[in-house]
């Protein structure tokens, strides 16, 4: 029988919840790195004992640990994510220049086939490569060449949250960066285009439909479908069928449309859930009701999954990487929430279970199945 594993961040240390692939009892193993920030923590797919996680606080900064024994025990690896070049300035958020500064590493995204390769997206935003195992890391510098000096943060920093490498197109990748947009190269991250035709800015810009300066918060895709992408962006829900090169809006009838996450179901390339947030200001479920949203026909059509799930006086979030979904046969979709929840459906979305209420506040979740 399959072993299911979440890999949890949260705002005071990781933590390792392992089950059956029945997903009914869990065991919960940490924090490990209490006290800690741990922004992303994530397995490799080519080995199952490999795991990589960023931890932070703002007093001692940043460090980058690996496992190579299913997290039984960790090693801080390489740390230095020096930008090449000469950095120049972005946009602050009163529109003045600012000098890049790197503050911590937001994303992780390992290689599918080497365990010693994986990306990482940070903030400041830009975009670094390890191929050995996290022991150095270099940017990828093309990236930030693409009007950088025209990129602004958003909210929760200027970060690049999102790595998308395509399983058929080798070489192609797709990054998102908050509040910059979405990027897409097709020679392995050498060169980079902006990928946002479509979008819509709520901001006064002076370009009525600029290339960058869009606050996409999640972008996602199917192995089988890896010219569609799904996008939740500050507002809109959107889809691209033609990677990246335009985009339209397929919020339909949600009761709103922002949020923060989005996935994709593992074996339907069509059905796409969200977790809609009443604001940009109020950052918790529309009526104090918790509800992922599926769409079966990719977009437009919605429906509210709320079996299993408080639908009275609930203010959580649910932020951009703390939504996964596993590979088996009945999908299971998992979700952590800033109230400290983790919950887990193993039918699709249709009903839903509080695998732990009292974790500190979710950052990211990431599940795996292992042999």
């Amino acid at each position: 029988m399959s072993t299911v594993r979440l890999l949890v961040g949260t705002r005071k240390g990781a933590f390792i919840l392992t089950s059956d692939e029945r997903r009914k009892k869990w065991t919960i193993d940490g924090p490990h790195f209490g006290g800690w920030e741990i922004y992303h923590i994530t397995g490799t797919p080519a080995d199952p004992k490999r795991i990589y996680a960023s931890q932070s606080t703002g007093w001692f900064g940043q460090v980058m640990q690996r496992s190579d024994d299913g997290g039984k025990t960790w090693e801080a690896v390489g740390n230095q994510f020096a930008y090449k070049g000469k950095t120049g300035t972005h946009l602050w958020y009163d529109n003045s220049p600012h000098p890049w500064e790197f503050k911590r590493v937001w994303h992780l995204e390992p290689s599918p086939s080497d365990p010693d390769t994986i990306f990482a997206g940070v903030e400041d935003a830009a975009l670094f490569k390890s191929t050995d195992g996290g022991k150095t890391w270099q940017e990828l510098p093309g990236l930030r060449g693409v009007q950088g000096s025209q990129w602004q943060p958003g909210a929760g920093g200027m970060c690049l949250h999102t790595i998308l490498l395509d399983p058929v197109n080798v070489g192609r990748m797709f990054v998102a960066i908050s509040a910059a947009g979405v990027f897409r190269s097709d020679d392995a991250g050498d060169t980079w285009r902006p990928a946002t035709k479509g979008l819509q800015t709520t901001s006064e810009l002076p370009e009525p439909a600029p290339e960058v300066g869009y606050c996409v918060h999640n972008i996602a895709m199917h192995p089988s479908q890896p010219n569609v992408l799904f996008m939740q962006k500050h507002w809109d829900v959107m889809r691209s069928d033609d990677s990246g090169d335009h985009w339209r809006e397929v919020s339909g009838n949600l009761p709103s449309d922002f949020g923060f996450p989005i996935g994709v179901h593992a074996h339907e390339p069509e059905t796409i859930y969200v977790v809609p947030i009443k604001s940009d200001s109020e950052h918790y479920p529309p009526d104090g009701k918790l509800r992922v949203y599926r769409s079966r026909t990719g977009g437009n059509e919605w429906e509210a999954l709320t079996n299993g799930l408080p639908q009275s006086d609930c203010y959580v979030n649910v932020l951009r990487n703390a939504l996964s979904i596993d590979k088996l046969d009945s999908c299971g979709i998992y979700f952590g929430t800033t109230g400290g929840q983790v919950y887990c459906s193993s039918d699709s979305g249709d009903s839903w279970t509080a695998i732990t209420h009292d974790l500190p506040a979710v950052l990211s979740v990431e599940a795996q199945v292992l042999p």
